[in-house]
């Protein structure tokens, strides 16, 4: 998104006014941090059940948030650049040129996006135990940034649609997974007792405590025991998914 202000802003012979924009992401970005800090050292000062239910609460937050994100990468994939333009223009116009509607926009942006970021990754910790998780995170933060960079000074070359679509369906994955993870953490809580029949058990051909098994259980919801409850969610939830992201109407095919 930056990467695309910073080109929108250049074209439109204003790239000095980049630094309102960071003014906006900085004040947004302490805010996540500071609401993604207090989730997490909050909810490690409360009784065991009440900590399952946070748990599950914020993984159904975070399900539903990827959820409207990836409806909003299929539908943006194609005219993002365009509505920026637009929406950098009308800023400015409402604000004499001077750039400070900017902020506000740049902090919009920013505080969506990293609100939807802080429940999912608070959603990726609660349900690994990994120590590994946070560099993770730290590691793809700083992968975006290089490839943004790279973007911008032309080195590489990014087809949003075909990045988004290979995107949306990874993270439809990932909240099918969330989805299950999150009435594993009710039913720990107490509140939901449907479906906990065990169906298989994989552990000796990939335990959920291996490095393997915590890594596919932090990114998809891994778990070698799964119930009846945690398969039925988890393709209730991604077969529809994925049917909605990947159709397209037939005046859409022919345009193509």
């Amino acid at each position: 998104m930056l990467l695309l202000w910073r080109v929108v802003l250049k074209q439109a012979g204003r790239s000095e006014l980049i630094f309102k924009v960071w003014i906006g992401v900085f004040i947004a970005v302490l805010l996540c941090l500071g609401l993604g800090w207090g989730i997490y050292k909050g909810t490690g000062v409360i009784p065991q059940r009440e900590q399952a239910m946070v748990a599950g609460s914020i993984a159904l937050i975070a399900v539903a948030m990827i959820s409207y994100m990836i409806l909003w990468m299929k539908k943006a994939s194609r005219s993002m650049k365009q509505n920026l333009q637009n929406s950098v223009s009308s800023a400015l116009s409402a604000d004499g040129s001077k750039g400070w509607a900017l902020i506000g926009m740049a902090f919009l942006a920013v505080i969506r996006e990293g609100i939807e970021t802080v429940f999912f990754l608070l959603a990726i910790f609660q349900q690994s135990s990994s120590q590994y998780m946070p560099l993770g995170a730290v590691l793809g933060l700083g992968f975006a940034i290089i490839i943004g960079w790279l973007i911008y000074e032309g080195s590489v070359s990014l087809n949003l649609a075909k990045f988004f679509r290979w995107t949306g369906i990874f993270l439809i994955f990932v909240a099918a997974g969330l989805l299950a993870s999150a009435f594993r953490g009710l039913h720990n809580a107490g509140l939901w007792d449907l479906g906990q029949e065990v169906v298989f058990n994989w552990s000796s051909v990939l335990n959920e405590k291996s490095p393997f098994g915590i890594l596919l259980g932090g990114i998809f919801g891994y778990t070698d025991q799964p119930t009846i409850g945690d398969l039925s969610l988890y393709i209730v939830y991604l077969i529809p998914a994925l049917f909605l992201f990947l159709y397209q109407s037939k005046e859409k095919r022919l345009l193509k």
